[in-house]
């Protein structure tokens, strides 16, 4: 069978602007195309790489007529997952079209289409084997696992069901010979980074594990995960980055080191199979303050920053999150790891219920700080969490997902929302002098630190116009004058 695996071109001017520091691999397709085997023609099509994405895709629907295509997607893509679906049905109206991926996981109703024949939830390598199988031997799709068919025996029982998770020593390798490595970069950062390390360096994303142990509220990965942690078999992990075409390694794991014996056991593997990568991990301020040595021996073989979850500056709003930190232990963490030469990725959320004062206390707090790379989102609660929810009723668009980026409030701001939109973006544009590289003066070639500022004020642009992505008349309102009692 010819096989076509897409990942969309997000539509937010926001996301655009991020991706303009970070576009990673398509490392869920590249899984997906390892999963259908060898024996069928599969190809992958990042149209993230596309000027004209609409033409590219009628264009390799031309050339490569595939029998099956599979399209993934967050929320905030969902719109352009069903459009492309919609435009593959009516180029191929004998092609299979299955879709996957979170919007899939956590909202499949949103896909009840007449354009989709199969909807993916959760972990998609097995399913989408069976599905491939199904569709080779002749059969149909009824009776597999982890999958809902719209348009034949939806089952609301079904869907009401998180999806089990499989053993992750089940996963394949990843098909990374389905893309041009060179197209996938990241911003790196580090304390000592070597002089004129690049600063976009090629990047491939590897999962060791899945799932977390925490509880935080506003996240769906207990819910999809049981509240449990499970890791890949080490000597899987080691051979894997072993045999990767670039030197820098993003972990894309929810928490890296939660599991101590296991991440002790992945360093000591690397370093024995002689491998030499520099690496980029996600963590939590409570493990780095909990086994401080084990960060310290990641540091040994390579890593050099790590991320971590700050969310808030008080307390008091970690305490409502169910973060279960502080903001003493956020600052530990992070003075620990400086002291190691391994540089911090603080995440901050800001709540819509932001005003002035708000975000002058947050802009002071980060400005206290020692060097660390910051982010901002909005704080947004995944479809399927109790936070989502209760946030409901709120929401003052029409059509949430396509605005779920973390980026747009989708409840009404206490500000007027251009000025909350104004706010939020100059925290980001102010936060940019924290940066250890900048601090350290890092030296660079001209076209790297051309490619940053061109970067920088295109994610502030995205930023900064995030209020025109919503309806004019919601441009200057506020929470009160939105509630009936306003």
């Amino acid at each position: 069978m010819h096989i076509l695996l897409i990942k969309p071109k997000a539509r937010l001017r926001s996301v655009l602007g991020l991706q303009a520091f970070q576009r990673m691999e398509p490392l869920e397709l590249g899984y997906l195309a390892a999963a259908a085997g060898p024996e069928h023609d599969t190809r992958i099509l990042d149209l993230r790489l596309a000027a004209w994405p609409e033409l590219d895709l009628l264009d390799s629907l031309r050339r490569f007529r595939p029998d099956l295509v599979g399209i993934t997607g967050y929320s905030h893509e969902a719109s352009s997952v069903k459009r492309i679906a919609s435009r593959v049905r009516r180029s191929l109206p004998g092609t299979t079209i299955v879709v996957g991926g979170h919007h899939a996981t956590v909202a499949p109703r949103d896909y009840r289409i007449e354009a989709i024949d199969a909807i993916v939830r959760g972990e998609g390598c097995a399913p989408f084997a069976q599905i491939v199988g199904a569709l080779a031997a002749g059969r149909g799709l009824e009776d597999i696992p982890q999958v809902l068919l719209p348009n034949r025996s939806w089952r609301d029982d079904e869907e009401r069901l998180w999806p089990l998770f499989p053993d992750p020593a089940m996963l394949p390798l990843p098909r990374r010979d389905l893309w041009d490595t060179r197209h996938y970069r990241s911003i790196w950062t580090g304390e000592k980074l070597p002089r004129w390390h690049p600063l976009f360096p090629r990047v491939a994303m590897v999962r060791t594990s899945w799932g977390c142990r925490m509880k935080c509220s506003f996240c769906i990965v207990p819910h999809l995960c049981g509240g449990i942690h499970r890791t890949r078999p080490v000597q899987s992990v080691v051979e894997e980055i072993a045999s990767l075409a670039v030197d820098h390694v993003y972990f894309c794991d929810d928490e890296n080191f939660i599991d101590e014996p296991f991440a002790w056991a992945l360093a000591e593997a690397l370093e024995a199979r002689g491998v030499k990568k520099r690496y980029f991990a996600w963590t939590r301020a409570t493990t780095v303050n909990r086994s401080p040595e084990l960060l310290r021996r990641w540091r040994e073989i390579g890593l050099d920053a790590a991320f971590i979850g700050f969310e808030f500056p008080s307390d008091a709003e970690l305490k409502r999150a169910a973060k279960g930190g502080t903001v003493a232990a956020n600052e530990r963490a992070l003075e620990r790891l400086r002291a190691m030469d391994v540089a911090v990725h603080a995440a901050f959320m800001v709540q819509p219920e932001y005003r002035a004062l708000e975000f002058a206390r947050l802009r002071d707090y980060v400005s206290r700080l020692p060097p660390v790379q910051c982010s901002f989102t909005v704080c947004t609660p995944s479809p399927g969490t109790p936070d989502y929810q209760a946030m409901q009723p709120r929401i003052w668009v029409d059509n949430p997902h396509d605005l779920h980026d973390c980026m747009h409030p989708l409840t009404p701001t206490a500000l007027p929302l251009r000025e909350f939109v104004r706010s939020f973006a100059e925290q980001a544009h102010v936060a940019l002098e924290k940066v250890p590289m900048r601090v350290n003066r890092h030296l660079a070639a001209p076209d790297q630190m051309m490619r940053v500022a061109l970067a920088g004020r295109k994610y502030h642009q995205g930023l900064a116009s995030i209020d025109r992505d919503y309806p004019a008349a919601l441009r200057g309102k506020t929470a009160a004058a939105i509630s009936p009692e306003g």
